[in-house]
C-alpha cells in the first residue's frame, strides 16, 4: 500500500471478519453525520465499502463532501480517508462480498454486487 498510515494485520483480520462496519462521515462542518451500518469486504490489503442503493443514498452522498468519516467493526474504530475506488477493483470487491456474504439471499447479494453500487465502491484508508 502506499499510504503511510496503512492498516495493521490486526485491524485488517479484525474488519475482514466483523459482519457489519458502522461509518459516519465528516460534515463540512467537521462533525460526524449519522451512523449508518453497511457492509464491508477486505480485499488484500485494502478494506471497501459501498452503497447498496447506488448514488442516490444519504450517506453516501454525505462521503462525498470531505471524503473522511470514522468507522467502527471488529472492536476497531479509526478515523478513515474515503477514496473512490475506481472500476478496477469491482471484480475483486464483488468476488470478496459474494465470498463473504453468499449465505443470505441471493437477491441480496445481486444488490450489493449491482453495477448502481458498484459504482459507489470506496477504499477505506486510516489516518
Amino acid at each position: 500500500m502506499t499510504s503511510t498510515s496503512a492498516w495493521t494485520s490486526q485491524e485488517l483480520d479484525s474488519i475482514e471478519r466483523a459482519e457489519e462496519l458502522e461509518i459516519a462521515s465528516l460534515r463540512r462542518s467537521g462533525e460526524l453525520g449519522s451512523r449508518r451500518t453497511i457492509w464491508v469486504v477486505r480485499v488484500g490489503d485494502g478494506i471497501y465499502v459501498r452503497s447498496v442503493n447506488g448514488p442516490g443514498s444519504d450517506w453516501y452522498r454525505g462521503t462525498r463532501a470531505r471524503q473522511e468519516g470514522r468507522i467502527q467493526a471488529g472492536g476497531v474504530g479509526k478515523d478513515v480517508t474515503i477514496i473512490d475506488a475506481g472500476d478496477e477493483a469491482n471484480d475483486a470487491v464483488d468476488t470478496a462480498y459474494r465470498t463473504k456474504y453468499g449465505h443470505y439471499a441471493a437477491y441480496i447479494v445481486k444488490a450489493i454486487t449491482s453495477p448502481e453500487a458498484s459504482s459507489t465502491t470506496m477504499r477505506l484508508e486510516p489516518r
